[in-house]
């Protein structure tokens, strides 16, 4: 049996048609919860049981305290939200403090709360109904994780979250022999590749370059997470570098709000 990915939001930022990251698989398991959540309906919103978050920026988790605040009190359960204990530690101590917004960890009581917070690590997976979600090491600016996500068919998708040149990354994606589809990121242009290094994300140059480490010719990839302002150029680098450096890969193609990804 196959799982669907469907794609909420996969912008570098915001603007008309425009929504942060936020991945949904089958009905009930959102990959980060960026603005793209937003689209979702209220009976959408219930069937989520589970969140699975990459890293601690606000465009990947500004949709968690909202969606416990839109249908938390007609769950029958606390919605649980995954992540390595430094990225659950900073949504708790920034967002969930009863200043920025309420702490659904202990409301409306700690034994029955809307959020319930459960540590991840890096390679141990969690089985849901049949589909393993494992954290795989990359490199930010703050403490974050990928997932590799396989399906009941044995197939796998690997979404990078935000990342810059990671050697483990591409260790951890080799593993799985049935890679059908990465989604991975780039914000910047080339001509930003000093701010990218920063701030610990993509260039085209960076990403090509990276991509020779990757041994399965054959998985689709996808790129996500371009800045609005320079999307299209972005993506126009990428595919020109790929055609220079006569890469054997499949060759990217850019995601969209429109993209739902089988496997």
């Amino acid at each position: 049996m196959t799982s669907t990915f469907r794609t909420l939001g996969c912008s570098g930022g915001i603007g008309m048609g425009l929504s942060t990251t936020a991945f949904l698989l089958d009905q009930d398991i959102l990959i980060d919860a960026g603005t793209g959540v937003g689209d979702l309906s209220l009976d959408e919103l219930k069937k989520i049981n589970h969140i699975f978050l990459t890293h601690s920026h606000l465009d990947h988790i500004a949709g968690v305290p909202l969606i416990a605040d839109a249908v938390g009190a007609s769950r029958e359960n606390p919605l649980l939200v995954y992540g390595s204990s430094t990225t659950l530690s900073a949504l708790q101590k920034h967002i969930l403090n009863n200043i920025i917004w309420p702490d659904f960890t202990v409301i409306p009581s700690e034994s029955k709360p809307f959020i319930r917070l459960v540590p991840i690590e890096i390679g141990k997976p969690v089985n849901i109904n049949n589909r393993e979600i494992v954290a795989i090491p990359v490199k930010h600016s703050v403490p974050a994780n990928g997932y590799a996500i396989t399906s009941p068919s044995g197939n796998t998708i690997i979404f990078s979250g935000d990342t810059g040149p990671a050697p483990d990354f591409w260790d951890a994606a080799n593993q799985f022999t049935h890679l059908k589809h990465l989604i991975i990121e780039t914000s910047f242009n080339d001509s930003e590749e000093a701010l990218a290094i920063i701030s610990g994300h993509f260039s085209p140059r960076l990403l090509v370059e990276d991509l020779k480490l990757l041994k399965d010719l054959n998985t689709e990839l996808w790129i996500t997470h371009l800045k609005p302002d320079n999307g299209d150029s972005i993506f126009d680098e990428i595919a020109n570098r790929i055609k220079v450096s006569n890469s054997t890969h499949s060759f990217p193609k850019k995601l969209t709000k429109a993209t739902t990804l089988t496997f």
